[in-house]
């Protein structure tokens, strides 16, 4: 856990502080437990006793009362903390994980052709300039009626979204998910046993008065869904495929894409999620990463997958793999989907467990997005753009956009 800490950029030094606060814990509670048993024996003996024996006695579990009190204090102070503590640290980073941060990962794999346009006689066009022209993305009246980084799609942008997201469940429940609309707001303790309270806290919309937060991504509820339950070995794995609307701050983010829709505080985004025996969790990662490229593949999009190095996993993941898709005008890749094995580390703060031969244990959680809107939107406006700023529309898409082959300016 030490070495996992240092390759995080995480404190070390929160290791020895839990070891000692465990330590602590331990030792209050068998201190706790021998007063309690003394305090037991001693009560026996006053029943029996009288005299001046019996108020020596009394006098005395006055002061042992009073002992079992503090100690009973103690082991709850030790226990707090030693809860404190652990909810701090990050999950044990899997050991093949590149070490470094954002740009020290490692590129496993790259897709598709990414198109000449020089070759093709024109210069492309943004996905603003081409959401303008096709009459599909207001980020202008976005801004005057909720700020900055808040937009409207408009026409067949709000359609595109819609052929997105029902393709992208089309071939979640193809594999085997169990479609879910998910709650949008939920509990602290669900948001934390996910891991979204650490280092990512200051990224969550929190409504004080119903101390509620928004989700950022509905892997939170799906996460909670099975919140201290245990689960029979023979229902796994159990796959889910969750909608939502999602919720950013984009702390920390001032300056970085503030031209259109790829980083915004709200947009919605198809997300899969698993629980899986410990044992089967990397297989059903790559499990997840293959559904992600076939996405992608699918929207006719040149990506690459890069193995994201150990301080960029937000502190849930124990591996994560991103897919980024080439952006032409920006002339690099970007992320469009993530997918993290999670092991045991979520399992154990939202106590689920599974039931096997073994007996009760934690399980394994893992997810993967299959669908982020507005940055597949982005992808796609971009990379399927004709000279004159209409966008031909990917074949996996047209069955939910009732055959249209090609979005067409509305305005010159």
């Amino acid at each position: 856990m030490r070495a996992s800490q240092r390759a995080r950029g995480e404190d070390v030094a929160l290791v020895d502080s839990l070891l000692s606060a465990d330590e602590r814990r331990r030792s209050s509670g068998v201190r706790y437990d021998e007063l309690r048993n003394e305090q037991k024996s001693l009560g026996k003996l006053i029943g029996k006793a009288s005299g001046e024996e019996k108020a020596e006695l009394l006098k005395k579990a006055g002061t042992l009362a009073a002992e079992v009190k503090a100690a009973d204090a103690e082991r709850d102070e030790a226990a707090a903390e030693t809860q404190r503590l652990l909810l701090r640290l990050g999950n044990l980073v899997h050991p093949e994980v590149p070490v470094g941060g954002e740009e020290d990962f490692v590129t496993r794999e790259t897709h598709g052709t990414i198109r000449d346009f020089a070759a093709e006689g024109f210069e492309p066009r943004d996905h603003l300039e081409l959401g303008q022209l096709l009459g599909a993305i207001d980020v202008e009246r976005g801004a005057k009626v909720s700020g900055s980084r808040f937009y409207f799609l408009t026409g067949v942008g709000a359609l595109l979204e819609l052929a997105l997201v029902n393709a992208a469940m089309a071939q979640a429940t193809a594999a085997g998910f169990t479609p879910m609309l998910t709650p949008a707001l939920v509990r602290p303790q669900s948001m934390a046993g996910t891991g979204f309270l650490g280092q990512a806290a200051q990224d969550v919309y929190h409504l004080q008065d119903d101390d509620l937060y928004l989700v950022g991504t509905s892997e939170v509820a799906l996460a909670a869904y099975h919140m201290d339950e245990i689960l029979d070995a023979d229902r796994l794995p159990l796959r889910y495929a969750g909608f939502s609307p999602c919720f950013r701050r984009e702390a920390g983010s001032h300056g970085k894409d503030t031209r259109g829709i790829f980083r915004v505080h709200q947009f919605d985004k198809v997300e899969m999620f698993s629980y899986v025996a410990p044992e089967d969790s990397q297989a059903e990662h790559q499990r997840l990463l293959e559904w992600e490229k076939q996405w992608l593949t699918s929207l006719e999009l040149p990506y690459r997958v890069i193995d994201v190095a150990t301080g960029d996993l937000g502190s849930s993941a124990a591996r994560k793999y991103d897919c980024e898709a080439w952006i032409p005008t920006q002339g690099k890749y970007r992320e469009l989907t993530s997918t993290s094995d999670c092991t045991e580390f979520q399992s154990r703060r939202l106590q689920i467990r599974m039931r096997d031969e073994k007996g009760t244990r934690p399980l394994a959680t893992l997810n993967g997005t299959l669908c982020a809107v507005p940055r597949t939107i982005v992808a796609i406006l971009e990379n399927h753009q004709q000279a004159d700023g209409s966008v031909r529309i990917p074949e996996v898409l047209r069955p939910y956009l009732g055959g249209r082959e090609v979005f067409e300016p509305v305005a010159k």
